[in-house]
C-alpha cells in the first residue's frame, strides 16, 4: 500500500515536485506535480514505472513524441531514466475523471456514451495508427474536461508497441475487471482497447462493477439487467459486441466499430473543388464556442471556454474589448438585427446583454440548466434562448424580462433559431427532434406547429434560408437535412462530414449552406441540387461556429477549439 501524502524527491532539471499520489498499481505510481523551474508552475502528471522495460520502450516513447503533436491526448513533456524506474511526465489535463463523474452525478446517459465512445474511438484511431496499443482503458483513465463535453484518454503507462511476440514478464496489464482475456494472458491486440472500452461503458450505464455484471455460471455478460434507464437497441448491439470474449467475435479496429456507429469514413475528407479563397486568421487564448459578425461596425463577436467574450475589429483582425461577467463558459453569441445590442449565453445558466458600448444592461435569469444558443427575432425586440433544461424561452429585450416559455422537447435544447420574417421560430434538441414554433397574433406568442424527426442522433444545429421555405438541420449522425417549411417534408439529405455538425448557414440569397463540423472542415453546398461545392480546411481542431457577412464577396467567419478565428473571403460565384 502507497501513502497518498509521500512527497518524492526532486530528481530532474528543471525541477519537479511530486505533490499528490492519483493512482497506483503493481507496477505504476501517477503523481500530480508541479515544474518549480516556471513561474507560474506549471501542473503536470509523472508516471512511476517500476518494471524493467522490453527493448521496445524506446519505440514506445517515439510514438508517445510523435502523438505529442496531436491534441487528442496528453503530450508527453519529457521522461527520465532512473537506476529502477523510469519517470513519464505528461500535461496535466483539467478535469475529473469518469469514475468521479459516476460517484457525482450517477449513471450516465445514452447520448453521454456515444460521445464517450465517439471522443475515445477517434483518440484510437490515432493511436492505434502509430502501432500503440493502450492495454488500460478504464473510467479512471478517461476525463471530463473542465467546462466541456470532451473525453479525453490518459495514462499511457501501460501501453505497448503491437508486436508479434511479447515476453510475459515485460507486459503491464489494466485493471482485472476492464482488461480483456488477451490481455491478460500478456498478448495485447489492437480489439483489447475496444474490450476495455466497452467494459467501461456498461460500467457507466449501471453503476455496477463488471466482474458483478458477469453470470459466471452461464459464461456470459448479464449487464442489461442492471440497467437503471432503457437503452437504444442499437447501443445496447454495439456495446455486446466490443465485449465479446472471443476475439473472433469481436471488432478487429476501430474502423469497424466507427462503421456500425454510423461512421463510415473518420478522416477529413478531400475537397471537391478548393476553394479560391484567402483567410486571415485570429488567435485567441481560448477555445472559442460561437462567433457573431456585425459587418456594419466591423467587428466580430466571439465567446469562449475561459468564460470571455471578445469583440475584434474585422479588418484589423486586432483584440478591442474583451467583456467579463459571465462565471462559466460562455456558449452562445448573437448581434441585434441593428448592431446595437449583444446578447450572450453561457454554461453559468444566463444570457447577458450588452450595449454598443459594451456595458453590460441586463443579466436574463430563469434557465435551470446551461444555456446553448440565443437568437434575435429579426424585429430586435424579442430574443429566444435554448437550454438544456429542455426549455425555450423568450425575453424582452428593453426590459429583460423572460415573456413566454416554450416546452415539449424530452432531452436538451441545442439551438434555436428565428425565421427571416418572424414567423417561425425553430429548436433542435437531443431528444433527434426539430420543433416548428408559429407565430401567433402577436410576435410574443408562439405554438408548436411541427415536430421533424428523422435524424438519428441529437440534433445539433438550425438555419433557415433567406426566404423561409427551407429549413436546414445537422445532426451528431454526421448529416444535414433539408426541409420544406410549409408541408414538413424532409427533401434531402446532405453527407460528406465525418462527425457531428455543429453549426450550418445560408447566403443571404439561399443559393449555399455553409455547414460546420467536429471534423475540422467547413463545406459549402449548393442548396439547389444539393451538392457539395467546397471544403475549406486548416483548423487543427472542432469547428464549433459560423457567422457570414456578405458584401460584394461572401466572408465567412469560423470559430474553433483550436482557440483561432478563421475568416475566409470567398468568391461569390463558387
Amino acid at each position: 500500500m502507497y501513502d497518498s501524502n509521500v512527497v518524492l524527491p526532486i530528481f530532474l532539471e528543471p525541477a519537479y515536485r511530486l505533490f499528490k499520489l492519483i493512482s497506483y498499481s503493481k507496477y505504476t505510481q501517477t503523481f500530480f506535480a508541479v515544474n518549480e523551474e516556471e513561474y507560474p508552475f506549471i501542473p503536470c502528471v509523472i508516471q512511476k514505472i517500476l518494471l524493467p522495460q522490453s527493448k521496445n520502450f524506446e519505440h514506445k516513447l517515439q510514438i508517445l513524441q510523435q502523438l505529442s503533436k496531436s491534441s487528442q491526448i496528453p503530450k508527453l513533456i519529457d521522461y527520465h531514466c532512473g537506476n529502477d524506474c523510469i519517470y513519464l511526465i505528461f500535461e496535466h489535463i483539467e478535469g475529473i475523471n469518469l469514475n468521479t463523474l459516476l460517484a457525482e452525478q450517477g449513471t450516465l446517459s445514452e447520448n453521454k456514451i456515444w460521445q464517450i465512445l465517439t471522443d475515445i474511438l477517434t483518440t484510437l484511431k490515432l493511436v492505434h495508427s502509430h502501432r500503440l496499443i493502450h492495454c488500460d482503458i478504464k473510467p479512471e483513465n478517461i476525463i471530463c474536461k473542465n467546462g466541456k463535453q470532451d473525453f479525453v484518454l490518459v495514462d499511457f503507462a501501460a501501453s505497448q508497441v503491437a508486436a508479434a511476440h511479447y515476453q510475459a514478464s515485460n507486459i503491464i496489464t489494466g485493471s482485472p475487471e476492464y482488461t480483456a482475456p488477451e490481455l491478460a494472458l500478456s498478448k495485447p491486440i489492437f480489439s483489447s482497447d475496444l474490450y476495455s472500452l466497452g467494459v467501461t461503458c456498461i460500467y457507466l450505464l449501471t453503476q455496477v462493477r463488471p466482474f458483478d455484471l458477469y453470470d459466471t455460471a452461464n459464461n456470459q455478460w448479464a449487464w442489461r439487467h442492471y440497467l437503471q434507464t432503457p437503452i437504444s437497441e442499437r447501443l445496447g448491439n454495439i456495446l455486446d459486441k466490443l465485449i465479446n470474449q472471443d476475439i473472433n467475435q469481436r471488432p478487429a479496429s476501430v474502423d469497424e466499430v466507427l462503421m456500425m456507429m454510423g461512421i463510415s469514413a473518420y478522416t477529413t475528407h478531400e475537397p471537391k473543388n478548393q476553394a479560391p479563397a484567402e483567410h486571415k486568421t485570429i488567435h485567441s487564448t481560448s477555445e472559442v464556442n460561437a462567433v457573431a459578425v456585425c459587418l456594419d461596425k466591423n467587428i466580430i463577436a466571439s465567446t469562449h471556454s475561459n468564460k470571455d467574450v471578445c469583440v475584434w475589429n474585422f479588418k484589423t483582425q486586432q483584440l478591442l474589448h474583451t467583456l467579463h461577467g459571465h462565471n462559466k463558459p460562455v456558449t452562445s453569441v448573437a448581434f441585434s438585427p441593428d448592431g446595437q445590442i449583444l446578447a450572450t449565453g453561457s454554461d453559468d445558466k444566463t444570457i447577458k446583454l450588452w450595449n454598443q458600448d459594451y456595458k453590460e444592461i441586463y443579466t436574463l435569469v430563469g434557465h435551470q440548466h446551461v444555456v446553448k444558443s440565443v437568437a434575435f427575432h429579426p424585429n430586435g425586440k424579442i430574443i429566444a434562448s435554448g437550454s438544456w433544461d429542455k426549455t425555450i424561452r423568450l425575453w424582452d429585450v428593453t426590459t429583460g424580462k423572460q415573456v413566454a416559455v416554450l416546452t415539449g422537447h424530452k432531452l436538451q435544447v441545442s439551438a434555436v433559431t428565428f425565421s427571416a420574417d418572424g414567423k417561425y421560430l425553430a429548436s433542435a434538441s437531443f431528444d433527434k427532434t426539430v420543433r416548428l414554433w408559429k407565430n401567433g397574433a402577436d410576435y410574443l406568442s408562439y405554438s408548436l406547429s411541427n415536430i421533424l424527426s428523422s435524424h438519428t442522433w441529437a440534433v445539433t444545429a438550425v438555419a433557415f434560408s433567406s426566404d423561409g421555405k427551407i429549413l436546414a438541420t445537422g445532426s451528431d449522425d454526421n448529416t444535414i437535412k433539408l426541409w420544406n417549411i410549409n408541408t414538413g417534408e424532409e427533401f434531402a439529405t446532405l453527407t460528406g462530414h465525418s462527425w457531428s455538425i455543429t453549426a450550418l448557414v445560408f447566403s443571404s440569397d439561399g443559393t449555399l449552406l455553409t455547414s460546420v463540423s467536429k471534423d475540422k472542415t467547413v463545406k459549402r453546398w449548393q442548396v439547389s441540387n444539393q451538392e457539395e461545392v467546397t471544403t475549406l480546411s486548416g483548423h487543427t481542431n472542432s469547428v464549433t461556429s459560423v457567422a457570414i457577412a456578405n458584401s460584394d464577396t461572401q466572408i465567412i467567419v469560423i470559430g474553433s477549439k483550436d482557440k483561432t478565428i478563421k475568416i475566409w473571403v470567398l468568391d461569390i460565384s463558387h
